[in-house]
């Protein structure tokens, strides 16, 4: 079974057991974590997709460590103009475990809505006609 979840801004497929290295989280080391922003889920057998998310699905992790990410160097240089900048960058990162995938969805969606009562729409009100302004009086001007 695999799952696409949306985890701190970004989409990833994952499944269980994988580890995932995410963008930094507030979480400490040890502690579990759940995501439900999970757009799809594939058990094998039928394919779940949420409008944007499935509601009820939830993705449960355990966070590994917290570690920074290989050093990027950008440079920069305009030729023949004696212009050079070099920058490096490292990404802070969490490293996650994907303990458990839980399915939620269209069967309990469903459900909550053929048990929900149905409310009456209510008509609108006849709007009364505006009271009608009188008419400016034309005048004939005819040449003499």
């Amino acid at each position: 079974m695999y799952a696409i979840v949306e985890i701190a801004g970004h989409q990833y497929k994952v499944e269980k057991d994988q580890l995932v290295f995410v963008n930094r989280l507030d979480a400490e080391e040890g502690k579990k974590v759940n995501f439900d922003r999970v757009f799809l889920t594939d058990n094998g057998k039928d394919v779940q997709v949420g409008a944007p998310a499935i509601s009820g699905a939830q993705v449960s992790a355990q966070v590994e460590r917290h570690l920074k990410g290989d050093k990027v160097l950008v440079f920069k240089k305009k030729r023949r103009k004696g212009y050079q900048k070099l920058n490096g960058f490292r990404a802070s990162l969490t490293e996650i475990k994907i303990t458990g995938i839980k399915a939620g969805g269209a069967k309990k969606s469903a459900e909550k809505v053929a048990d929900a009562p149905k409310a009456e729409a209510k008509k609108p009100a006849a709007k009364k006609p505006a009271a009608k302004k009188p008419a400016a009086k034309k005048t004939d001007k005819t040449e003499k």
